[in-house]
């Protein structure tokens, strides 16, 4: 297998193509996760992408909340083998299984919910790990959410009630690029310390940069370990929005605008193609 660093850059060019042939999309936070994606299901998640079992049973399961970023959510999952990945050339057309944010109806292998209104997946993955525990099942629940995202109430009352009723097996993820689609962070409602709040709630926090793979597989590997006892883990990942792209890094106009074709090559020059374009 190539090395995770190499999947991360393709999986980018992925996102950066899929989102410019579509003329539409969110290639900023794509951009920023990709390390994170890379690591999760190429290497640390115990998962089975055929054939796709929609409950997870007797696997590690994901969700992503914050699902704008369905572009490296896509492109991961196609990398990975949940199906081919001549289908991203469908990104956004109509009729494809692959729309701007993750549905369920088109059946689409690797997706299990609906995450186009954001605030909800900590919710869903919280519904998730109480299952498998109900279920006599040891594996571990993943979430993704976008620190802008936490601005949703409804996000704080599943960070209350994880840690009061013991929800051991969710490992839960905020990506914390400081941008969101009408600035930053700060300016628009500020988060204050995002780790600190997870803390008073009452989970198990940790803090990584998200874009160094070797820090990012590190603290994916200590979290697994805190996995079965008592507390809920929580991950701050530190990002930069449109990383591996230097006109586009650190820069909020570029959560929800697509390349035009001058810019994607401009983009795909900085990122070696590793793994073959579709």
């Amino acid at each position: 297998m190539p090395a995770l660093v190499e999947i991360a850059s393709q999986i980018r060019r992925d996102c950066l193509r899929m989102v410019h042939s579509a003329q539409s999309g969110h290639p900023g936070g794509s951009l920023g996760c990709a390390d994170f994606f890379t690591a999760l299901f190429f290497k640390i998640m115990k998962h089975t992408p055929h054939p796709f079992d929609m409950d997870a049973k007797e696997q590690d399961v994901f969700f992503l909340s914050n699902g704008h970023i369905s572009p490296v959510f896509y492109a991961s999952l196609a990398r990975s083998g949940y199906f081919d990945i001549s289908e991203l050339a469908t990104f956004r057309k109509i009729d494809s299984r692959l729309q701007g944010h993750p549905t369920t109806h088109e059946g689409l292998p690797g997706v299990r919910v609906a995450s186009g209104s954001l605030g909800q997946g900590m919710s869903v993955a919280i519904g998730a790990a109480l299952a498998k525990k109900l279920n006599n099942d040891n594996h571990v629940v993943y979430s993704l959410h976008g620190d802008g995202e936490l601005q949703e109430g409804q996000n704080w009352e599943a960070i209350m009630f994880a840690p009061n009723h013991n929800v051991d097996n969710l490992i839960s993820t905020v990506d914390w690029n400081g941008q969101q689609i009408d600035g930053p962070t700060y300016k628009i409602n500020d988060l204050g310390n995002i780790r600190e709040k997870f803390d008073a709630f009452g989970w198990h926090t940790l803090e990584m940069n998200g874009n160094d793979m070797d820090e990012v597989l590190h603290t994916l590997t200590e979290a697994r370990s805190l996995v079965g006892k008592g507390k809920p883990i929580a991950i701050i990942m530190r990002t930069i929005m449109g990383k591996g792209v230097d006109f586009m890094e650190n820069d909020h106009n570029w959560h929800g605008v697509a390349p035009n074709d001058d810019q994607l090559k401009k983009a795909l020059e900085q990122l070696p193609e590793t793994l073959g374009d579709y």
